[in-house]
């Protein structure tokens, strides 16, 4: 921690921060799955149909998307007050801390922006002209994120949608050229897995949310529940996994077992420490974990289809 205090304003390393390359397993997930539902599915159509470039543009765009919202919430959150450097329990913020200027940050905010939008476009080539429309509606709900939604408690319902159901399906889609149910439960599934990093997330910062009136569901639940919720996201991921097997595919159903064991470990913990700092660790947990869902989820689908 005291490396970070030295960290000089605007540096190659205070970026580095600011774009918290942690959370890019949450970007990377959903792609990973909506890929290897494609690859698997794609098998029952004739000719070349799975394209790699259109892969990587979604994954690319999802990266892009999550810097950018990361820069949002580091903007607007110390705009409004709720970064405060004294009472902050999770990682520290490039704004709050200033290792990056307001204006840096705002400049930031319009390039990368800019970069998602162009690397976006070319999906429409891909997906038809509603990627364009899903990719302004990806550009606006991450700054309501940051400045509406979070502080109503409806976070969670902007996880499932913007981490589970639209990078699955449109990646599964610019592919196929068609969804199932199958590809719509993976992405609920998805969304559940990766909506436990904002659990654990509002869970540390309950009591410093209450007192800025951010009204997250752990706010309005409670602890107890919040704890319950966590575990619970796990088990709903896990059942709605279970539709892999009706759909023969075993082995996708099986590997993320695997998962839920370090799932449960983590939510243990979570019980454990309770409150404080020490719930970082947890946080950096979850995000491994589901990084482990996306590729047992990924494997079990790729080799077992």
């Amino acid at each position: 921690m005291m490396e970070e205090t030295r960290i000089k304003t605007n540096s190659m390393k205070a970026w580095l921060l600011a774009a918290r390359p942690k959370t890019l397993s949450g970007a990377a997930v959903p792609v990973m799955i909506g890929g290897a539902l494609a690859w698997t599915d794609a098998k029952m159509y004739d000719g070349d149909v799975f394209s790699w470039t259109a892969f990587l543009l979604c994954l690319l765009f999802s990266f892009a998307m999550q810097i950018d919202a990361n820069f949002i919430n580091d903007f607007f959150d110390f705009v409004n007050g709720s970064d405060d450097v004294e009472t902050r329990l999770g990682p520290r913020r490039a704004c709050a801390q200033g290792w990056v200027t307001l204006d840096a940050m705002k400049k930031a905010i319009a390039a990368t922006t800019c970069l998602a939008c162009v690397i976006g476009l070319p999906l429409a080539w891909y997906g038809g002209l509603e990627m364009i429309l899903v990719g302004g509606l990806c550009v606006v709900f991450a700054f309501l994120y940051t400045t509406f939604f979070s502080y109503q408690g409806l976070g969670d319902l902007l996880v499932l949608v913007f981490f589970g159901l639209v990078p699955v399906c449109c990646t599964y889609y610019v592919q196929i050229h068609d969804l199932t149910w199958q590809v719509f439960l993976a992405s609920l599934a998805c969304g559940l897995v990766i909506d436990a990093l904002l659990i654990v997330n509002n869970f540390r910062d309950r009591d410093n949310d209450r007192l800025a009136n951010k009204k997250t569901l752990i706010v309005r639940l409670g602890p107890e529940a919040g704890l319950q919720l966590y575990l619970g996201v796990g088990v709903g991921a896990l059942i709605l996994g279970g539709t892999f097997w009706m759909n023969g595919h075993l082995l996708a159903t099986l590997f993320p077992l695997f998962y839920f064991i370090l799932h449960v470990y983590t939510y243990l913990k979570i019980k454990r420490i309770y409150q404080g700092k020490a719930l970082n660790m947890c946080l950096s947990e979850t995000a491994r974990n589901i990084f482990i869902y996306g590729l047992c989820v990924s494997i079990g689908l790729l080799i077992g289809g």
